[in-house]
């Protein structure tokens, strides 16, 4: 069970930390803060959307790169653009084909290989959530002029960079 962040602590218990630990910067702790609540906040209401659907993000987002891939992927090559493990892929793929949204086929060139396409069900099933997905996502950024928006997404992307990554000190 994931925790979730439902409220941020108040202003002063972090510059009371702050005040504790020199190294801290409440500033910074209230906006990572707010910044995770929302995350979680974002994620809940898309994996209920989702859910309404019969997948999950992670369903959905296999097919969404295979729509947009009329020769098919390999499943490494799945695994590696959503960022999941191979065997993490394989289930996700088991799970898709058993619900016939996905043909899995031996690769052209390489028989031990094998090629995952979006089926016609699979299309389908996109085309009848997609009006949806973008309705909600517009609704979800609606507060935000495009202007907004474009400085939303600079400034997360410099937060992007600032993430430590895998054996990072």
């Amino acid at each position: 069970m994931a925790l979730e962040l439902k409220n941020v602590p108040e202003h002063e218990l972090l510059q009371q930390d702050a005040r504790r630990y020199p190294e801290s910067d409440a500033s910074a702790v209230e906006t990572c803060l707010t910044l995770l609540r929302i995350s979680d906040d974002v994620e809940a209401a898309y994996g209920a959307h989702f859910a309404r659907h019969g997948l999950s993000q992670a369903r959905f987002i296999v097919l969404m790169q295979l729509q947009r891939e009329e020769e098919g992927l390999r499943p490494a090559e799945l695994a590696e653009r959503t960022g999941v493990t191979r065997a993490t892929m394989t289930g996700l793929l088991d799970g898709l084909e058993k619900e016939g949204l996905i043909l899995r086929r031996a690769h052209a060139e390489d028989g031990r290989m094998s090629v995952v396409r979006l089926s016609a069900r699979g299309r389908q099933r996109l085309e009848g959530i997609l009006p949806d997905h973008y309705r909600r996502t517009a609704a979800l950024m609606s507060g935000l002029s495009a202007g907004e928006r474009q400085q939303l997404k600079a400034l997360l992307t410099k937060v992007a960079a600032g993430i430590p990554h895998v054996g990072d000190p």
